[in-house]
């Protein structure tokens, strides 16, 4: 995994783009400041040839808060999300953490489908900066 920001800049532009009409404004994810978090070391681009998918994690005290997951749509439905979540498991036992949490935004129904196959568990639905988001929890075994 490496970080380069205008490759991070251009996979969440066309991961989140098809989700602006269903929402009404651009997803959280498309507004982010990707070289802060490229310089803080939170940023992560899994490569498959070309750059494929995008991972934001932030450690805190008590768990590992994944802050953006996204896959260049030509790249989807080759296993790159799973990976990079499997990759955020591994940040997060690097750092003695046993809980991953997420969040999504309400109208995202692919991801609440997505999220409890993968292990995780609903933990609540907020208003957060106008985004209709539902909180997920993933524990750590082993």
């Amino acid at each position: 995994m490496s970080a380069d920001v205008a490759d991070i800049e251009q996979i969440v532009a066309a991961a989140y783009r098809p989700y602006i009409a269903r929402i009404g404004r651009p997803p959280a994810p498309m507004t982010a400041d990707y070289a802060a978090l490229v310089a803080a070391g939170a940023a992560d681009v899994l490569l498959d040839d070309t750059p494929a998918g995008v991972l934001v994690t932030v450690a805190e005290p008590d768990h590992l808060l994944i802050e953006n997951v996204a896959v260049a749509p030509w790249a989807q439905g080759r296993g790159h999300g799973r990976r990079l979540l499997d990759y955020a498991e591994q940040r997060a036992r690097s750092h003695g953490l046993t809980e991953l949490r997420l969040y999504t935004n309400a109208l995202m129904t692919e991801n609440l489908a997505l999220y409890p196959r993968l292990g995780y568990r609903e933990t609540g639905r907020h208003t957060d900066n106008g985004f209709d988001r539902v909180y997920f929890t993933k524990a750590l075994t082993g």
